[in-house]
Protein backbone atom coordinates (compact mmCIF):
# COMPACT_ATOMS: atom_id res chain seq x y z
CA UNK A 1 0.00 0.00 0.00
CA UNK A 2 1.44 3.35 -1.06
CA UNK A 3 1.22 6.29 1.29
CA UNK A 4 0.88 9.98 0.10
CA UNK A 5 3.67 11.94 0.11
CA UNK A 6 2.11 14.45 2.34
CA UNK A 7 2.69 12.45 5.05
CA UNK A 8 6.53 13.06 4.90
CA UNK A 9 8.19 15.86 7.03
CA UNK A 10 8.65 18.88 4.50
CA UNK A 11 12.38 18.72 5.24
CA UNK A 12 12.83 15.47 4.12
CA UNK A 13 10.74 15.87 1.22
CA UNK A 14 13.05 18.94 0.22
CA UNK A 15 15.95 16.56 0.05
CA UNK A 16 14.00 13.66 -2.16
CA UNK A 17 12.26 16.12 -4.33
CA UNK A 18 13.98 19.97 -4.65
CA UNK A 19 16.89 21.00 -6.73
CA UNK A 20 19.91 19.43 -5.51
CA UNK A 21 22.36 22.11 -6.40
CA UNK A 22 20.36 25.04 -4.33
CA UNK A 23 19.03 22.76 -2.13
CA UNK A 24 22.54 21.58 -1.14
CA UNK A 25 23.55 25.47 -0.84
CA UNK A 26 20.59 26.50 1.25
CA UNK A 27 21.73 24.07 3.57
CA UNK A 28 25.09 24.20 3.40
CA UNK A 29 25.11 28.07 4.33
CA UNK A 30 24.41 27.89 7.94
CA UNK A 31 26.61 24.40 8.02
CA UNK A 32 29.28 26.06 6.46
CA UNK A 33 28.86 29.10 8.90
CA UNK A 34 28.93 27.05 11.53
CA UNK A 35 32.29 24.91 10.58
CA UNK A 36 33.84 28.24 10.19
CA UNK A 37 33.03 29.10 13.40
CA UNK A 38 33.88 26.13 15.27
CA UNK A 39 37.30 25.91 13.30
CA UNK A 40 37.87 29.67 14.80
CA UNK A 41 37.12 28.23 18.22
CA UNK A 42 40.96 26.59 17.06
CA UNK A 43 42.29 29.53 15.73
CA UNK A 44 41.34 32.43 18.81
CA UNK A 45 43.47 30.36 20.49
CA UNK A 46 46.06 29.57 18.56
CA UNK A 47 46.07 33.44 18.37
CA UNK A 48 46.25 34.01 21.96
CA UNK A 49 48.49 31.13 23.12
CA UNK A 50 50.97 32.48 20.55
CA UNK A 51 51.27 36.05 22.41
CA UNK A 52 52.90 33.16 25.12
CA UNK A 53 56.02 32.27 23.20
CA UNK A 54 57.34 29.93 20.25
CA UNK A 55 57.48 27.11 22.85
CA UNK A 56 53.83 27.49 23.99
CA UNK A 57 53.02 27.51 20.19
CA UNK A 58 55.10 24.26 19.43
CA UNK A 59 53.29 22.89 22.34
CA UNK A 60 49.81 23.51 20.80
CA UNK A 61 51.01 22.69 17.58
CA UNK A 62 51.81 19.03 19.22
CA UNK A 63 48.62 18.28 20.82
CA UNK A 64 46.36 20.18 17.91
CA UNK A 65 46.69 16.74 15.30
CA UNK A 66 45.18 14.87 18.37
CA UNK A 67 42.40 17.37 19.60
CA UNK A 68 41.24 16.95 15.62
CA UNK A 69 41.25 13.66 15.53
CA UNK A 70 38.43 14.04 18.05
CA UNK A 71 36.82 16.58 16.60
CA UNK A 72 36.97 14.75 12.94
CA UNK A 73 36.23 11.25 14.79
CA UNK A 74 33.33 12.44 17.22
CA UNK A 75 32.39 15.47 14.30
CA UNK A 76 32.41 13.45 11.29
CA UNK A 77 32.82 10.18 11.69
CA UNK A 78 30.81 9.07 14.48
CA UNK A 79 28.75 12.19 13.59
CA UNK A 80 28.69 11.15 9.83
CA UNK A 81 27.22 7.99 11.16
CA UNK A 82 24.90 9.26 13.13
CA UNK A 83 23.52 11.63 10.87
CA UNK A 84 23.12 9.06 8.16
CA UNK A 85 21.41 6.29 10.49
CA UNK A 86 19.29 9.17 11.07
CA UNK A 87 18.64 10.20 7.55
CA UNK A 88 18.18 7.09 6.14
CA UNK A 89 15.45 5.87 8.77
CA UNK A 90 13.14 9.14 8.04
CA UNK A 91 13.72 8.55 3.78
CA UNK A 92 12.59 4.87 4.97
CA UNK A 93 9.67 6.38 7.42
CA UNK A 94 11.12 4.27 10.29
CA UNK A 95 10.14 6.99 12.90
CA UNK A 96 10.34 4.97 15.73
CA UNK A 97 14.23 4.13 14.81
CA UNK A 98 14.87 7.59 14.06
CA UNK A 99 14.05 8.23 17.80
CA UNK A 100 15.52 5.18 19.23
CA UNK A 101 18.53 6.51 17.38
CA UNK A 102 19.11 9.31 19.97
CA UNK A 103 19.49 7.20 22.67
CA UNK A 104 22.49 4.95 20.88
CA UNK A 105 23.81 8.18 19.69
CA UNK A 106 24.69 9.36 23.27
CA UNK A 107 25.89 6.20 24.96
CA UNK A 108 28.07 5.74 22.51
CA UNK A 109 29.60 9.47 22.60
CA UNK A 110 30.29 8.59 26.37
CA UNK A 111 31.90 5.67 25.53
CA UNK A 112 34.63 7.18 22.76
CA UNK A 113 34.85 10.82 25.50
CA UNK A 114 35.88 8.41 28.59
CA UNK A 115 38.44 5.97 26.00
CA UNK A 116 40.10 9.43 24.83
CA UNK A 117 40.17 10.97 28.14
CA UNK A 118 42.04 7.80 29.84
CA UNK A 119 44.38 7.37 26.24
CA UNK A 120 46.01 10.57 26.46
CA UNK A 121 45.80 10.92 30.27
CA UNK A 122 48.28 8.06 30.65
CA UNK A 123 50.07 8.15 27.43
CA UNK A 124 49.82 11.57 26.23
CA UNK A 125 54.15 12.33 27.47
CA UNK A 126 55.09 9.10 25.51
CA UNK A 127 53.03 10.28 22.09
CA UNK A 128 54.24 13.87 22.23
CA UNK A 129 57.86 13.25 22.52
CA UNK A 130 57.90 10.17 19.96
CA UNK A 131 56.33 13.72 17.79
CA UNK A 132 59.18 15.68 18.17
CA UNK A 133 58.25 17.28 21.46
CA UNK A 134 60.61 18.39 24.19
CA UNK A 135 61.75 20.66 26.86
CA UNK A 136 59.08 23.44 27.24
CA UNK A 137 57.43 22.93 24.32
CA UNK A 138 56.91 18.93 25.94
CA UNK A 139 55.74 20.58 29.14
CA UNK A 140 53.37 23.20 27.30
CA UNK A 141 52.08 20.42 25.13
CA UNK A 142 50.97 18.51 28.23
CA UNK A 143 49.45 21.22 30.15
CA UNK A 144 47.39 21.94 27.49
CA UNK A 145 46.31 18.61 26.65
CA UNK A 146 45.36 17.31 30.29
CA UNK A 147 43.02 20.11 30.89
CA UNK A 148 41.82 19.59 27.09
CA UNK A 149 40.85 15.58 27.54
CA UNK A 150 40.00 15.95 30.70
CA UNK A 151 36.84 16.81 29.29
CA UNK A 152 36.45 15.07 26.11
CA UNK A 153 33.26 13.46 26.84
CA UNK A 154 32.08 17.44 26.00
CA UNK A 155 33.45 17.47 22.52
CA UNK A 156 31.66 14.09 22.34
CA UNK A 157 27.97 15.05 23.38
CA UNK A 158 28.28 18.79 21.27
CA UNK A 159 29.19 16.97 18.06
CA UNK A 160 26.87 14.01 18.65
CA UNK A 161 23.93 16.30 19.52
CA UNK A 162 24.50 18.30 16.78
CA UNK A 163 24.86 14.98 14.15
CA UNK A 164 21.24 13.79 15.02
CA UNK A 165 19.59 17.21 14.79
CA UNK A 166 21.96 17.41 11.34
CA UNK A 167 20.28 14.20 10.31
CA UNK A 168 16.48 15.13 10.16
CA UNK A 169 17.71 18.06 7.63
CA UNK A 170 18.07 21.05 10.22
CA UNK A 171 21.08 22.34 9.79
CA UNK A 172 20.58 25.96 11.08
CA UNK A 173 20.48 25.08 15.12
CA UNK A 174 23.69 23.72 15.25
CA UNK A 175 25.12 26.75 13.16
CA UNK A 176 23.10 29.22 15.60
CA UNK A 177 24.68 27.67 18.46
CA UNK A 178 28.07 27.39 17.45
CA UNK A 179 28.30 31.10 16.29
CA UNK A 180 26.69 32.31 19.75
CA UNK A 181 29.15 29.80 21.44
CA UNK A 182 32.04 31.49 19.27
CA UNK A 183 31.28 34.98 20.21
CA UNK A 184 31.34 33.68 23.52
CA UNK A 185 34.38 32.12 23.13
CA UNK A 186 36.17 35.17 22.11
CA UNK A 187 36.48 37.60 25.03
CA UNK A 188 36.27 34.73 27.89
CA UNK A 189 40.07 32.79 26.23
CA UNK A 190 42.31 35.60 26.71
CA UNK A 191 40.49 36.37 30.01
CA UNK A 192 41.29 32.88 31.29
CA UNK A 193 44.88 32.79 29.33
CA UNK A 194 46.12 36.04 30.40
CA UNK A 195 43.76 37.16 33.41
CA UNK A 196 42.46 40.11 34.19
CA UNK A 197 41.83 42.27 37.59
CA UNK A 198 41.71 40.28 40.25
CA UNK A 199 40.94 37.20 38.05
CA UNK A 200 44.74 35.48 37.55
CA UNK A 201 45.99 34.45 34.30
CA UNK A 202 46.66 30.46 33.97
CA UNK A 203 48.50 30.27 30.25
CA UNK A 204 47.66 27.75 28.31
CA UNK A 205 45.72 26.06 30.28
CA UNK A 206 43.25 28.79 30.73
CA UNK A 207 42.94 28.02 26.44
CA UNK A 208 41.79 24.54 26.95
CA UNK A 209 39.31 25.41 29.89
CA UNK A 210 37.84 28.11 27.89
CA UNK A 211 37.24 26.06 24.71
CA UNK A 212 35.40 23.28 27.72
CA UNK A 213 33.46 26.13 28.71
CA UNK A 214 31.97 26.76 25.20
CA UNK A 215 31.26 22.61 24.90
CA UNK A 216 29.70 22.74 27.98
CA UNK A 217 27.52 25.44 27.07
CA UNK A 218 26.74 24.27 23.29
CA UNK A 219 25.70 20.75 24.77
CA UNK A 220 23.19 22.62 26.99
CA UNK A 221 21.63 24.74 24.25
CA UNK A 222 21.68 21.10 21.65
CA UNK A 223 19.29 19.60 24.57
CA UNK A 224 17.17 22.46 25.38
CA UNK A 225 16.30 22.46 21.08
CA UNK A 226 15.79 18.41 21.63
CA UNK A 227 13.52 19.12 24.17
CA UNK A 228 11.09 21.46 22.48
CA UNK A 229 8.36 20.56 20.00
CA UNK A 230 10.41 21.88 17.34
CA UNK A 231 12.63 19.08 16.90
CA UNK A 232 11.55 15.97 14.48
CA UNK A 233 13.61 14.04 17.39
CA UNK A 234 13.10 14.53 21.15
CA UNK A 235 14.75 13.14 24.57
CA UNK A 236 12.23 10.59 25.01
CA UNK A 237 13.81 7.96 27.26
CA UNK A 238 11.28 5.53 27.34
CA UNK A 239 11.97 4.97 23.49
CA UNK A 240 15.93 4.34 24.18
CA UNK A 241 15.48 0.51 24.38
CA UNK A 242 18.61 0.07 23.30
CA UNK A 243 19.37 -2.66 20.25
CA UNK A 244 22.10 -3.47 18.29
CA UNK A 245 21.01 -3.42 15.07
CA UNK A 246 20.33 0.59 15.34
CA UNK A 247 23.89 0.49 17.01
CA UNK A 248 25.66 -1.34 14.13
CA UNK A 249 23.36 1.17 12.08
CA UNK A 250 25.75 3.66 13.21
CA UNK A 251 28.96 1.96 14.02
CA UNK A 252 29.34 0.22 10.29
CA UNK A 253 29.67 3.55 9.16
CA UNK A 254 31.10 5.59 12.18
CA UNK A 255 33.80 3.18 12.82
CA UNK A 256 34.79 2.81 8.80
CA UNK A 257 35.56 6.43 9.02
CA UNK A 258 37.37 6.67 11.44
CA UNK A 259 39.88 4.68 10.24
CA UNK A 260 39.99 7.41 7.72
CA UNK A 261 39.76 10.05 10.23
CA UNK A 262 42.40 8.08 12.07
CA UNK A 263 44.93 8.21 8.98
CA UNK A 264 44.32 11.55 7.98
CA UNK A 265 46.04 12.39 11.40
CA UNK A 266 48.31 10.37 11.38
CA UNK A 267 49.58 11.58 8.03
CA UNK A 268 49.54 15.40 10.31
CA UNK A 269 51.19 13.33 13.22
CA UNK A 270 53.63 11.81 10.74
CA UNK A 271 55.22 15.28 9.14
CA UNK A 272 54.75 16.94 13.14
CA UNK A 273 57.43 14.16 13.48
CA UNK A 274 59.19 14.61 10.39
CA UNK A 275 59.77 18.57 10.98
CA UNK A 276 60.56 18.04 14.28
CA UNK A 277 64.04 16.73 12.91
CA UNK A 278 64.57 20.85 11.62
CA UNK A 279 63.79 22.28 15.55
CA UNK A 280 60.92 23.59 17.35
CA UNK A 281 60.34 26.49 14.93
CA UNK A 282 59.66 24.29 12.01
CA UNK A 283 56.82 22.26 14.36
CA UNK A 284 55.73 25.74 15.10
CA UNK A 285 56.07 26.94 11.17
CA UNK A 286 54.38 23.62 10.09
CA UNK A 287 51.52 23.43 12.49
CA UNK A 288 50.60 26.63 11.84
CA UNK A 289 50.52 26.32 8.16
CA UNK A 290 48.31 23.25 8.48
CA UNK A 291 45.87 24.59 10.77
CA UNK A 292 44.71 26.04 6.67
CA UNK A 293 44.05 22.43 5.92
CA UNK A 294 42.04 21.79 9.43
CA UNK A 295 40.12 24.95 8.59
CA UNK A 296 39.57 23.31 4.86
CA UNK A 297 37.71 20.23 6.83
CA UNK A 298 35.11 22.19 8.75
CA UNK A 299 34.20 24.10 4.88
CA UNK A 300 34.02 20.82 3.50
CA UNK A 301 31.93 19.59 6.31
CA UNK A 302 29.70 22.15 6.10
CA UNK A 303 28.70 20.87 2.63
CA UNK A 304 29.76 17.33 3.81
CA UNK A 305 26.69 17.28 6.37
CA UNK A 306 23.93 18.06 4.20
CA UNK A 307 25.19 16.02 1.55
CA UNK A 308 25.11 13.12 3.83
CA UNK A 309 21.60 13.96 4.68
CA UNK A 310 20.26 14.49 0.92
CA UNK A 311 22.55 10.49 -0.21
CA UNK A 312 21.15 8.62 2.64
CA UNK A 313 17.52 10.15 2.31
CA UNK A 314 17.48 9.28 -1.27
CA UNK A 315 19.28 6.13 -0.84
CA UNK A 316 16.47 5.31 2.07
CA UNK A 317 13.57 5.72 -0.70
CA UNK A 318 15.32 4.09 -3.52
CA UNK A 319 16.69 7.01 -5.41
CA UNK A 320 19.93 6.07 -6.15
CA UNK A 321 20.40 8.30 -9.70
CA UNK A 322 19.53 11.94 -7.54
CA UNK A 323 22.18 10.42 -5.06
CA UNK A 324 24.83 10.33 -7.29
CA UNK A 325 23.98 13.28 -8.79
CA UNK A 326 24.31 15.43 -5.41
CA UNK A 327 27.44 13.25 -4.78
CA UNK A 328 29.21 14.99 -7.75
CA UNK A 329 27.63 18.26 -7.81
CA UNK A 330 29.26 18.64 -4.12
CA UNK A 331 32.67 17.69 -5.21
CA UNK A 332 32.62 20.32 -7.70
CA UNK A 333 31.97 23.06 -5.73
CA UNK A 334 33.92 21.55 -3.04
CA UNK A 335 36.97 21.51 -5.16
CA UNK A 336 35.93 25.35 -6.31
CA UNK A 337 36.39 26.73 -2.38
CA UNK A 338 39.35 24.45 -1.80
CA UNK A 339 41.28 24.87 -4.64
CA UNK A 340 40.73 28.71 -4.26
CA UNK A 341 42.13 28.75 -0.94
CA UNK A 342 44.65 27.09 -1.44
CA UNK A 343 46.04 29.45 -4.25
CA UNK A 344 45.61 32.06 -2.04
CA UNK A 345 47.61 30.93 0.49
CA UNK A 346 50.47 29.38 -1.89
CA UNK A 347 50.67 32.88 -3.47
CA UNK A 348 50.03 35.16 -0.08
CA UNK A 349 51.47 32.54 2.86
CA UNK A 350 52.94 35.72 5.12
CA UNK A 351 49.55 37.43 6.06
CA UNK A 352 48.31 33.83 6.99
CA UNK A 353 51.00 32.71 9.14
CA UNK A 354 52.09 36.70 10.46
CA UNK A 355 48.44 36.01 12.47
CA UNK A 356 50.20 33.68 14.98
CA UNK A 357 53.71 34.79 15.27
CA UNK A 358 56.78 36.56 13.88
CA UNK A 359 59.65 34.08 14.78
CA UNK A 360 61.70 33.81 11.53
CA UNK A 361 62.23 29.85 11.52
CA UNK A 362 58.56 29.56 12.00
CA UNK A 363 57.63 32.02 9.05
CA UNK A 364 60.22 30.03 6.58
CA UNK A 365 58.93 26.78 7.48
CA UNK A 366 55.42 27.63 7.26
CA UNK A 367 56.00 29.46 3.63
CA UNK A 368 57.50 26.31 2.24
CA UNK A 369 54.85 24.14 3.31
CA UNK A 370 51.81 26.30 1.85
CA UNK A 371 53.97 27.02 -1.26
CA UNK A 372 54.26 23.42 -1.82
CA UNK A 373 50.97 21.71 -0.97
CA UNK A 374 48.68 24.89 -1.48
CA UNK A 375 48.07 24.05 -4.91
CA UNK A 376 46.97 21.05 -4.29
CA UNK A 377 43.84 21.38 -1.49
CA UNK A 378 41.17 21.23 -4.58
CA UNK A 379 42.12 17.19 -4.79
CA UNK A 380 41.89 17.52 -0.49
CA UNK A 381 38.88 18.79 -1.13
CA UNK A 382 37.14 16.44 -3.28
CA UNK A 383 38.28 13.71 -1.26
CA UNK A 384 36.44 14.91 1.72
CA UNK A 385 33.59 15.69 0.37
CA UNK A 386 33.40 12.39 -1.21
CA UNK A 387 33.66 11.23 2.15
CA UNK A 388 30.80 12.40 3.57
CA UNK A 389 28.59 11.30 0.62
CA UNK A 390 30.02 7.67 1.09
CA UNK A 391 28.64 8.12 4.72
CA UNK A 392 25.41 8.64 3.59
CA UNK A 393 25.26 5.92 0.84
CA UNK A 394 27.28 3.82 3.29
CA UNK A 395 29.77 2.83 1.66
CA UNK A 396 33.08 3.68 2.75
CA UNK A 397 35.69 1.04 1.46
CA UNK A 398 36.60 3.80 -0.98
CA UNK A 399 37.13 6.14 1.21
CA UNK A 400 39.29 4.11 3.63
CA UNK A 401 41.64 3.03 1.19
CA UNK A 402 42.39 6.55 -0.28
CA UNK A 403 43.49 7.54 2.92
CA UNK A 404 45.08 5.03 4.01
CA UNK A 405 46.85 5.25 0.39
CA UNK A 406 47.39 9.40 1.40
CA UNK A 407 48.91 7.95 4.89
CA UNK A 408 51.13 5.84 3.14
CA UNK A 409 52.07 8.27 0.41
CA UNK A 410 52.95 10.95 3.11
CA UNK A 411 54.68 8.88 5.55
CA UNK A 412 57.12 6.98 2.78
CA UNK A 413 57.65 9.58 0.99
CA UNK A 414 58.85 11.76 4.00
CA UNK A 415 60.48 9.46 5.15
CA UNK A 416 62.50 9.27 2.15
CA UNK A 417 63.19 12.56 1.61
CA UNK A 418 64.92 12.54 4.79
CA UNK A 419 66.88 9.44 4.28
CA UNK A 420 67.99 11.07 0.56
CA UNK A 421 69.25 14.02 2.89
CA UNK A 422 66.33 15.86 1.53
CA UNK A 423 65.11 19.71 3.16
CA UNK A 424 62.11 20.28 5.09
CA UNK A 425 60.73 21.39 1.52
CA UNK A 426 61.24 17.90 -0.38
CA UNK A 427 58.98 16.72 3.39
CA UNK A 428 55.99 18.73 2.42
CA UNK A 429 56.12 17.87 -1.67
CA UNK A 430 55.49 14.43 -0.45
CA UNK A 431 52.64 15.63 1.50
CA UNK A 432 51.15 17.15 -1.88
CA UNK A 433 51.32 14.23 -3.25
CA UNK A 434 49.26 12.47 -0.85
CA UNK A 435 46.64 14.83 -1.25
CA UNK A 436 46.50 14.36 -4.85
CA UNK A 437 46.28 10.09 -4.39
CA UNK A 438 43.72 10.71 -1.71
CA UNK A 439 41.31 12.79 -3.99
CA UNK A 440 41.81 10.55 -7.17
CA UNK A 441 41.65 7.24 -5.50
CA UNK A 442 38.16 7.95 -4.14
CA UNK A 443 36.77 10.03 -7.13
CA UNK A 444 37.60 7.35 -9.41
CA UNK A 445 36.73 4.47 -7.43
CA UNK A 446 32.98 6.05 -7.13
CA UNK A 447 32.59 6.73 -11.03
CA UNK A 448 33.44 3.59 -11.72
CA UNK A 449 30.42 2.58 -9.28
CA UNK A 450 32.00 1.49 -6.20
CA UNK A 451 28.74 2.38 -4.67
CA UNK A 452 26.10 0.24 -6.48
CA UNK A 453 28.44 -1.02 -10.10
CA UNK A 454 27.36 1.18 -12.62
CA UNK A 455 24.43 3.48 -12.60
CA UNK A 456 23.52 4.63 -16.01
CA UNK A 457 21.64 7.91 -16.47
CA UNK A 458 17.70 7.29 -17.81
CA UNK A 459 17.41 10.04 -20.67
CA UNK A 460 13.59 10.77 -20.38
CA UNK A 461 11.51 11.48 -16.70
CA UNK A 462 9.42 8.46 -17.90
CA UNK A 463 12.66 6.43 -18.07
CA UNK A 464 13.83 7.85 -14.38
CA UNK A 465 10.15 6.76 -12.88
CA UNK A 466 10.35 3.05 -14.21
CA UNK A 467 13.88 2.74 -12.73
CA UNK A 468 13.00 4.52 -9.47
CA UNK A 469 9.24 2.68 -9.12
CA UNK A 470 11.59 -1.16 -8.45
CA UNK A 471 13.60 0.38 -5.67
CA UNK A 472 10.69 2.21 -3.95
CA UNK A 473 9.04 -1.13 -3.65
CA UNK A 474 12.47 -2.50 -2.50
CA UNK A 475 12.72 0.16 0.29
CA UNK A 476 9.24 -0.13 1.68
CA UNK A 477 9.06 -3.63 1.53
CA UNK A 478 12.34 -3.45 3.83
CA UNK A 479 11.37 -1.25 5.92
CA UNK A 480 8.10 -3.22 6.56
CA UNK A 481 10.42 -6.43 7.29
CA UNK A 482 12.34 -4.58 9.65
Amino acid sequence: MTTASTDIDPRTRRLLEAPIVATLLRLAAPNVLVMVAQAAVGLIETYFVGKLGTDALAGMALVFPIVMLMQMTSAGAMGGGIASAVARALGARRGNDAQALVGHALVIALGFGLAFTLALLLGGRALYTAMGGSGAALEAALTYSHWVFAGAVLVWLFNSLAALIRGTGNMAVPANVTVVGVVFLVPLSPLLIFGWGPLPGMGIAGGAIALLVYYLVGSLALIAYLRSPRSLLGLHVAQWRLRWPLFRDILRIGLVGAVSTVATNCAIGITTALAGHFGSGAIAGYGTASRLEYLLVPLVFGLGAPLVAMVGTCIGAGQRERALRATWAGAAIAFALTELIGLTAALFPRPWLMLFGSDPAMLEAGTQYLRAVGPLYGFFGVGLVLYFASQGAGRLLWPVLGNLARLAVAGIGGWLALRWGGQLQHVFVAQGVALVVYGVVIASAIAGGAWFGPVGWPRSPRGLLARLQPAALSASSSSSSS
